[in-house]
């Protein structure tokens, strides 16, 4: 399989690593009593590391999946190939037993034993065609068998990587939670079990836009409370990405689970053109997504620790808009 495809798994898990490494040995200098907003401060820096490791590993999670989806499909084709080339080997190994016994050498003996000449250059014709088929055939078997190889060879490769991929993904995995266990831990430490303000404190959506997009947002506006679980795309849990996905996967639009891929996907809108539904991409490098709902308001999944709430449109550094289509 082509290497490239592969390597950009690689790329993704390195990055992995990296950032998961910053956070488990990233710390504040130590104040003597820390302020709720010193507290606040350092969860965003943080979490503003760790969002976009969140981000790279569903991105990776969802490309491994299709590529163990195509592994199967190759084994499924490599099945009856396997039958066909047993089949093939088969019928050869029979002529070549019926050669070994002299019956192909009973045939020439007949075919030399002709009446006449001219009876005997067609024979001789005959002798030649047979000869030509049945190297043919040899040689469709030997091909045969040389295809199911490759394919094979090409499958156990494919397994061989997935299985490497999906180990290092499952030790990302675990970074990324001991990552958001710290910023749990410096949450309650700022808030206690409670702070964030109110989860609904307008209207949801602010004015109902009809078709798919008002199905996608009411869906979204009534996930509101419902806990940030990274990885997850509901129904009882969600991250960014996953609640976005969810919401306009219920109006009939798939999504990939990824805030970067989602931005790709979807259609440019200005801020003027905004209507419910849409979707805002926040930083620079698209590690968020929530929905617009209307009025200035988004609805996201914020983070570890926050449930599903609505937030200013504002609050945070927007980078685009984009309406699924």
């Amino acid at each position: 399989m082509p290497r490239p495809r592969w390597s950009r798994f690689t790329t993704v898990l390195a990055a992995l690593t990296g950032v998961a490494v910053v956070l488990a040995g990233g710390t504040t200098a130590a104040h003597a009593d820390p302020t709720v907003a010193d507290l606040e401060r350092q969860i965003d820096r943080d979490w503003n590391i760790l969002e976009p490791l969140i981000e790279q590993h569903n991105a990776t999670r969802q490309e491994l999946a299709a590529r163990r989806r195509q592994a199967d499909a190759l084994a499924r084709r490599i099945a009856p190939l396997q039958r066909q080339v047993d089949q093939a080997v088969n019928q050869i190994s029979g002529l070549a037993a019926q050669a070994y016994k002299g019956e192909s050498f009973a045939v020439v003996n007949a075919l030399l034993g002709s009446a006449s000449p001219g009876e005997l250059v067609g024979q001789l014709e005959l002798l030649d065609r047979f000869a030509h088929r049945r190297q043919r055939e040899v040689r469709a078997v030997r091909d045969l068998r040389d295809d199911l190889a490759a394919k094979k060879a090409t499958l156990e490769e494919m397994v061989a990587q997935l299985g490497r991929a999906e180990a290092r993904l499952a030790a990302r995995r675990k970074q990324i939670d001991a990552g958001i266990d710290r910023l749990q831990r410096l949450r309650s430490r700022a808030y206690g079990r409670g702070g964030g303000g109110p989860l609904r404190p307008a209207p949801c959506p602010a004015a109902y836009p009809g078709g798919p997009a008002g199905v996608a947002v009411r869906f979204a506006c009534a996930q509101i409370g419902k806990p940030y679980v990274w990885g997850a795309e509901g129904p009882n849990a969600y991250d960014c990405s996953g609640l976005t996905l969810a919401a306009w996967a219920k109006a009939g639009i798939r999504l990939p689970h990824n805030a970067r891929q989602q931005r790709r996907l979807t259609a440019g809108v200005s801020r003027a053109g905004l209507r419910p539904g849409d979707l805002v991409f926040y930083h620079a490098d698209l590690h968020h997504v929530g929905m617009y709902v209307g009025g200035g308001w988004v609805v996201h999944a914020s983070r570890a620790g926050m449930p599903v709430r609505m937030k200013r449109i504002d609050d945070g550094p927007v980078h685009s808009y984009g309406r699924p289509r």
